[in-house]
């Protein structure tokens, strides 16, 4: 390809930023999705002090390590918050006023860290408790899909709080594409959260989950349309999940208004749209199976006893 010919493309890909489109614009300042990403491990080395580790700090002492970390996380998410304020919609921030509420905000997330830790420490307890699978705490920690996510979303969570705008997305959404669970950080979620296997749950923004609440792979708690779009924005559009609910797979329970009352069991592939009273266990109609064998079909009630019976799993 020609010298002239690869200049003409690149004035035309230049000349088109100039169309005023919405993905022209570049502000100086976007959060660093990389950094946020780095940073979210750093959090673990906080959180789960003893399961994740910094080799390129080397201290004797392990505690003067663990507060270098703390200081290198304050400094880092101070600075990521700082650009995330920029990206406010309702009020425009000066510099300074970004300056003093990202400070505003570090300062108070990581307060609030010991109580991270505690919610943390419940939901472990509630995945060792729940999972005949798991062998130890550590296995849970360092391998388990459901653990990432929710700690990810607890540290999230505190950062919508205070209405930092786009960085907890980020941080759930990186959790997300690591593990197919799909938190949004606006949820409330109480103590003793478990998530057995994970892959393809979503929780929506203003979702309600109370505590020693369990939840398999697929399930939805979302929102029933979203066809109001923006209108939509700050109204309870998800359900509300009592205490001591247990969720298999499959299931999705829709709408703002739908709430499940305490101790009730939500069947697999199950689609709620109303709200269930406590207690209740709701599940499918067994769908009737048809078996062909040399010709001869046979349905589901015709097997007898001794008959070879097969599950998709």
């Amino acid at each position: 390809m020609k010298k002239e010919e690869i200049e003409k493309i690149v004035t035309t890909i230049v000349s088109d930023l100039e169309g005023n489109r919405n993905i022209d614009e570049i502000p100086v300042e976007n959060p660093d999705k990389a950094e946020i990403h780095e940073l979210i491990e750093v959090l673990f080395r906080i959180a789960y002090p003893g399961y994740f580790h910094d080799r390129t700090c080397k201290a004797y002492n392990s505690k003067n390590g663990y507060a270098l970390t703390i200081e290198d996380a304050f400094y880092r998410m101070r600075e990521q918050v700082f650009r995330a304020l920029n990206l406010k919609k309702d009020n425009v921030l000066s510099e300074e006023e970004r300056e003093r509420e990202s400070y505003r905000i570090c300062k108070i997330f990581f307060e609030r860290i010991p109580r991270i830790r505690e919610y943390l420490e419940t939901d472990l307890l509630a995945t060792y408790d729940g999972d005949p699978a798991a062998g130890c705490y550590a296995e849970i920690i360092l391998a388990y899909p459901g653990i990432f996510a929710i700690t990810v979303y607890r540290l999230a969570h505190e950062l919508y709080l205070e209405q930092v705008p786009v960085l907890p997305r980020l941080m759930t959404e990186y959790a997300h594409s690591l593990t197919g669970i799909d938190i949004h950080p606006g949820a409330t979620i109480g103590k003793y959260f478990f998530i057995d296997h994970g892959t393809g749950i979503v929780v929506g923004e203003t979702s309600i989950i109370g505590e020693n609440v369990k939840i398999y792979q697929g399930v939805t708690i979302g929102a029933l349309s979203t066809r109001g779009g923006q209108k939509l924005s700050g109204k309870k559009r998800h359900p509300t999940i009592c205490d001591n609910v247990t969720i298999y797979a499959g299931a999705s329970i829709l709408g703002g208004d739908t709430v499940i009352g305490e101790n009730a069991v939500i069947g697999g592939n199950t689609f709620i749209t109303r709200s269930i009273e406590p207690n209740t266990r709701v599940s499918m109609k067994n769908l009737e199976m048809e078996y062909r064998t040399a010709g001869n079909v046979r349905k589901s009630e015709e097997l007898q006893q001794g008959d070879s019976w097969y599950y998709i799993i």
